[in-house]
């Protein structure tokens, strides 16, 4: 903490034990879809919202018993409370969307209100025949996604890396981050928005879910339909001049386009503690012809790029030997239907220390066998059960949160950790 108020951002690490993390509850946003506007909202099926916010209830609860919980929502109450940076927001996001012509409706809300509508979303004004002819009710639409608070911006290091989203329907997203990182007064940190200054054509593309901060010197990243070579090799420019001194190691994972599980890397390999990790095993661990390539920087230059036989393999040269746990358990069927339902998506918040779904059971029995205590969520939130000094994975419900595609990592943005004794 800084002057007290002020968080300095510091992630060096996967498993470091958290001091701070982002969310934001999944609210009203979720449910204003219809069948119609599924696939425009990346889903690939309408939530329950009363039971996936219960779910979400165990996930915030277990992190709030462990660190500090910085909710969206009220940062983004803090950004619009200042003249200057609602209106720089509010222009960004209408130049974005093409409604300029609702700046002076959005400005004259209160912040409180204006936070709700740029989450959940504005119906149009149907006061001419084109937008009646639109047959649109939004003229901006609910972030649905935004509850995946990993993709949006990315902590690496002391800079958070406002990413450029995939998907038109993200962008928002990114929009609020950047102004909640830059203008909260919150966090203390260099801010890096790569939407700025890109051309609407440019292939600079990248989400936080492809990027795992294995080690201080050590980036993983995957490269696939939400992360382009072009936004890797931004990164890597970018980690070039920041690291002017020593060697910096990136290892980039291609994914596969489908199916729609595989969109990010984290939805195929996690890290779980100093020595173990969860791999999703036709991809990660047999011969495939999805490539696996080491960048090495040494003094701020790239001095190799060069491909590699995985993830694991490349990581064990560099001194990380990683024990993999296989998600879904030795069945191919299993570990489809598991990876499918974020098996893999687990998130560490302390060297082995893990939250993941209890739905996937294959999963949690290889869990188990590699020597972690199985405790419900609802247990720890209760106070039934207490996270102790050993391994353990908390089991999350998960119905729901499943449904949107993404797991306890894709929910959480971590802000701080405390280094970890290697």
């Amino acid at each position: 903490m800084n002057n007290g108020n002020t968080l300095k951002i510091d992630i060096q690490s996967e498993i470091g034990p958290l001091e701070a993390v982002l969310l934001h509850r999944p609210g009203a946003e979720v449910e204003n879809m219809t069948p119609r506007n599924v696939q425009r909202a990346l889903y690939s099926d309408i939530l329950n919202l009363s039971i996936a916010q219960s779910e979400y209830e165990q996930l915030s609860g277990v992190l709030s018993k462990v660190c500090k919980v910085y909710e969206v929502k009220d940062l983004l109450i803090k950004v619009l409370e200042q003249w200057k940076p609602r209106a720089d927001l509010i222009h960004r996001i209408c130049e974005t969307e093409e409604v300029m012509s609702y700046i002076d409706v959005l400005m004259e809300m209160d912040s409180a209100e204006l936070a709700r509508v740029l989450i959940e979303g504005l119906p149009a004004r149907i006061d001419t025949l084109t937008s009646y002819l639109r047959n649109e009710y939004y003229a901006l639409y609910p972030l649905y996604n935004f509850y995946f608070t990993r993709d949006a911006a990315v902590t690496i290091g002391n800079q958070a890396l406002v990413c450029r989203m995939a998907n038109k329907v993200r962008m928002r997203e990114s929009l609020i981050m950047n102004a909640i990182y830059a203008y909260s007064g919150a966090f203390e940190c260099d801010v890096i928005d790569v939407n700025e200054k890109q051309p609407e054509s440019s292939p600079i593309i990248m989400e936080g879910g492809d990027i795992i901060v294995a080690r201080e010197d050590i980036l993983i990243v995957g490269n696939g339909v939400r992360t382009t070579p072009q936004g890797i090799d931004f990164m890597v420019e970018r980690l070039r001049r920041s690291a002017p001194r020593g060697r910096y190691n990136v290892i980039v994972q291609q994914l596969p386009s489908e199916p729609e599980s595989f969109i990010h890397l984290d939805m195929v390999f996690t890290i779980l503690d100093k020595d173990k990790c969860m791999v999703f095993k036709p991809l990660i661990m047999q011969a495939n012809q999805y490539q696996t390539v080491h960048i090495t920087i040494d003094d701020g230059v790239v001095t190799s790029i060069r491909p590699v036989s995985n993830i694991l393999t490349a990581l064990k040269k560099l001194g990380m030997d990683l024990k993999p746990v296989v998600c879904g358990g030795d069945d191919e069927w299993d570990q489809e239907r598991e990876q499918w339902h974020s098996g893999a998506n687990s998130f560490a918040f302390a060297p082995g220390k893990i939250l993941t779904y209890a739905r996937n059971i294959h999963t949690l029995d290889k869990l188990d066998m590699a020597g972690f205590d199985i405790i419900k969520a609802g247990d720890v939130v209760s106070g039934k059960a207490i996270i102790g000094d050993g391994p353990c994975a908390v089991a999350i419900d998960g119905s729901e949160l499943p449904r949107g595609g993404g797991g306890p990592r894709c929910m959480t943005m971590p802000l701080s950790r405390k280094n970890v004794d290697w």
